[in-house]
């Protein structure tokens, strides 16, 4: 089956994925135990304290995830695994104080009173009598909150976090059904197990058992190594993430060349293909022409997201665009002349952010408002400015950093006078689909995507030169290149390299074609680069 052949290709790299997302989901499950059955234990003992704890847990529960990764990058200023386990701790909380109160509660007032009449203390009641009885209650909430903290751990790798969400979100960026599939089916199985495992741990610990299950040898061994099997769990996770690293890219895992310490430059990406390639593009031409290792932290989501991680040294280097960098970051008006836009952001970066512009790598990716060519004919749309008299009754779909930038939808539908019936926020692998399905009438494409000719829509031209140019162009922090210069000879290879043409093909192998990003890469740089 072509699936089970695409896993074992992926094999190392799925160990890898493995390791992490039960590293993401352990210690965040274990961080919420000793956080939430203390706060259980208040609640359950304090009445005035319950209805505190108990909302602010809940509330915890109501906000979205992705939500919650977001608020967290703010506050944090700091991508990866940090954010991920404490959104994963505070989501996994509820489960666990509910059940601890309910628990403890449940416990037979007899009970309680007889231990209260052999003198035991209010803590030796709750440690030697009311705990053990109600450690099955407290055990089941264990289980909900790390099973469903398995699910929301593939939420992560969208914030460079790692895990198995990474193959969902490389899918979701690609339109290739079987990356989403490596992600997802192997975090069900996940969740069965882990749930397994913590079911077999509270039979283990199980006080309620027969004169037979006592006196039967193999039942008490059974129990043993139930009890154990967290540990068994937690050796698995580590073997398959040493697995991974060691096999997954053998040049990358060896961390000394010549018995020194080997430099790793960290390259992230937005969650497009361009930017896939453009970073693997980058990544293969450092470990090409140079002894630097390099890690991925690829798809970590919009603009801001790669431009707060390599000013807060999360990343060291990213692919970024000129008219992106001008108006996103910089908040500066249109500059449509490609040399000046250029000199003004590799200016204000280097002053501003300490980061240095290299040379573009040639193309030219503005945004294109795109039609399904069939339309042109229909309602002799050419300009952009052709949709304002029917914008009312067409509906478009557009990135959600599209529809709120200064060089998009808000400032694009005041020049040209466009009020749609309803706009709607695509995944930028998601929106081709939908106009050709005719979900949507208007989409905002990418110049240089090959899928414009191969879902036969048409580039409306911006006749009022409302976008500036985009050219895309390595950004490094200066402190790196000025450690490392060889990084600067290795990049400049990359100068010029790719025409509109040349990106736009490459981006349909990838998209359309489904060949491996690293494959189209590596096959570019052997014709191009000596």
């Amino acid at each position: 089956m072509p699936f089970i052949t695409f896993t074992l290709e992926r094999l190392p790299e799925l160990c890898l994925r493995l390791g992490e997302h039960l590293a993401l989901t352990g210690f965040s499950t274990c961080a919420a135990v000793f956080i939430g059955i203390p706060l259980g234990i208040s609640a359950s003992k304090a009445k005035m304290l319950r209805g505190a704890i108990t909302g602010g847990v809940g509330m915890l529960q109501t906000i979205p995830s992705l939500a919650m990764l977001a608020v967290l990058l703010v506050l944090l200023k700091k991508i990866g695994a940090v954010p991920a386990m404490i959104a994963l701790t505070l989501y996994a909380l509820l489960p666990i104080v509910r059940n601890t109160i309910t628990g403890i509660e449940e416990v037979s007032s007899s009970v309680t009173e007889a231990a209260r009449g052999i003198g035991m203390t209010p803590a030796q009641r709750l440690y030697m009598v009311e705990l053990p009885l109600a450690m099955s209650v407290i055990i089941a909430g264990i289980r909900t909150a790390a099973v469903v903290g398995v699910g929301i751990a593939t939420l992560s790798a969208f914030i460079g976090a790692g895990g198995l969400g990474q193959f969902i979100n490389r899918g979701l960026a690609l339109s290739n059904t079987n990356l989403i599939l490596l992600g997802a089916l192997p975090a069900a199985v996940l969740a069965l197990i882990v749930d397994g495992v913590i079911a077999s741990f509270q039979w283990g610990i199980s006080c309620k058992t027969s004169e037979y299950v006592r006196n039967n040898f193999f039942i008490k061994v059974l129990k043993k190594l139930a009890i154990l099997s967290p540990l068994f769990l937690i050796v698995f996770g580590y073997s398959v993430y040493v697995y991974g690293t060691k096999d997954m890219r053998p040049n990358e895992a060896q961390a000394v060349w010549k018995g020194k310490d080997r430099f790793t430059i960290r390259i992230g990406t937005k969650n497009f293909t361009e930017q896939l390639i453009l970073g693997e593009l980058m990544a293969q031409v450092i470990e090409a022409k140079s002894r630097i290792t390099v890690e991925r932290r690829f798809n970590l989501g919009g603009t801001m997201i790669c431009h707060n991680a390599i000013i807060n040294n999360e990343i060291d280097l990213y692919a970024e665009y000129t008219g992106t960098a001008l108006t996103a970051i910089l908040k500066k008006g249109v500059i449509t002349n490609p040399d000046k836009a250029y000199n003004k952001v590799s200016g204000e970066y280097l002053n501003r952010f300490n980061l240095k512009w290299l040379e573009p790598f040639g193309f030219n990716n503005t945004y294109a408002i795109t039609v399904r060519k069939e339309d042109t004919k229909t309602f002799k749309w050419f300009n952009i400015s052709d949709l304002s008299t029917t914008s009312k009754t067409l509906i478009a779909g557009f990135t959600s950093e599209f529809s709120e930038r200064p060089d998009g939808y808000p400032v694009l539908s005041k020049v040209y006078g466009l009020r749609f019936k309803q706009v709607l926020d695509f995944d930028p692998a998601l929106m081709y689909p939908a106009i050709a399905n005719k979900e949507v009438d208007v989409i905002c494409a990418f110049a240089t995507d090959g899928r414009i000719a191969s879902y036969n829509l048409q580039i409306l031209n911006d006749d009022l030169l409302f976008f500036p140019p985009y050219y895309a162009a390595p950004v490094i922090r200066k402190t790196v290149l000025e450690e490392h210069p060889e990084i600067l000879h290795a990049l400049n290879l990359l100068s010029g390299i790719l025409d509109d043409n040349t990106m736009q093909r490459m981006n349909l192998m990838v998209d359309e074609e489904k060949q491996r990003v690293s494959d189209v890469v590596r096959d570019l740089l052997a014709k191009q680069v000596p």
